[in-house]
């Protein structure tokens, strides 16, 4: 496709289900509308893309953002962020976890991240209305590892049966930061913080995309509590096979990084899996997000999301 400056946009997917590259643009300047247009349409089809060699700043990546929706200011960033671009959140891998809460890198990694299952996440999930989509661009990356795997959960869902999908369709579920993080023995700061900053919602199990229209299984390791109405018992093994159903290799993508690349992907029919393999010693990975705002999820039955503590729509 040919936009408006004479450049050829080439959208080729990478994976049957999930993930596409997107060549012939440069996000750093005035993307016309049919730019605009063909990267919107690629990400609600493909769920997340990917583009290379990107020269984008700050100040470029937040107007970049601006062109797909409204960026959110997050009110709590690591100190890697830059304070005079609110929108932007910089993760800094082994420079910015080190010595908080009194745990170093790898053993906050341990202890939150305990099974693979468990480090699968949409960004922000248990809020009442998690971003719409996510911009993450690098700035530095090790010569190895730190790869970024994403999974379809329009298709997750699809690939159930029938049975199981009309279970589910009428499922909500608790979703609460924190979940699955292993306490230290003994007095943990993290632990306190995390019940000093409880957030939780009740989501429906199933969401429908509001821009699509698809059947989302709305599920993930790292926010996910209980589903309501069934018990302990039937709950994780409900959820258990419901994440494995959600990451099975079919419906996955995995990207390598380099400086310069940026990926886009749908936060509403998405999750990811953040690296846990950054063993290169003295090689940071330092990344920079921006977050579109989103939307309160609404199941099958046309009934929305509801807050349960420390969450309200628009307020971050």
């Amino acid at each position: 496709m040919t936009t408006a400056s004479g450049s050829e946009i080439e959208v080729r997917p990478v994976a049957g289900h999930i993930g596409a590259e997107i060549t012939g643009v440069h996000l750093d300047g005035d993307l016309d509308g049919t730019a605009v247009a063909t990267i919107r349409s690629a990400v609600l089809r493909w769920k997340v893309v990917f583009f290379r060699d990107q020269e984008l700043d700050h100040a470029a990546h937040i107007a970049l953002a601006r062109r797909f929706g409204e960026p959110v200011v997050p009110a709590e960033r690591g100190s890697a962020s830059p304070p005079d671009f609110p929108e932007v959140e910089t993760t800094a891998d082994r420079l910015e976890l080190g010595g908080r809460y009194g745990m170093d890198h790898d053993e906050w990694l341990r202890r939150r991240r305990h099974s693979l299952l468990r480090g699968w996440h949409c960004d922000h999930g248990a809020r009442v209305d998690p971003p719409a989509a996510t911009i993450l661009r690098a700035e530095t990356v090790p010569p190895y590892g730190g790869d970024t795997q994403w999974s379809n959960l329009v298709a997750a869902y699809a690939g159930l049966s029938e049975p199981v999908r009309a279970f589910v369709d009428g499922l909500r579920a608790e979703h609460r930061l924190g979940v699955g993080y292993r306490a230290r023995p003994g007095d943990d700061a993290y632990l306190r913080h995390l019940l000093d900053h409880q957030v939780a919602t009740e989501h429906p199990l199933v969401r429908v995309h509001p821009e699509t229209g698809e059947r989302v299984l709305f599920v993930n390791g790292y926010y996910l509590e209980q589903i309501a109405g069934l018990s302990r018992v039937e709950s994780a093994h409900v959820l258990q096979m419901l994440l494995e159903q959600a990451t099975r290799p079919e419906y996955t993508v995995r990207f390598r990084w380099e400086p310069g690349s940026v990926a886009f992907w749908d936060n509403r029919a998405t999750i990811h899996l953040a690296p846990g393999d950054l063993v290169a010693p003295g090689q940071p990975r330092i990344m920079h997000r921006v977050m579109l705002a989103g939307d309160v999820p609404v199941g099958p039955d046309g009934k929305p999301s509801a807050p349960i503590t420390g969450t309200e729509p628009g307020r971050w």
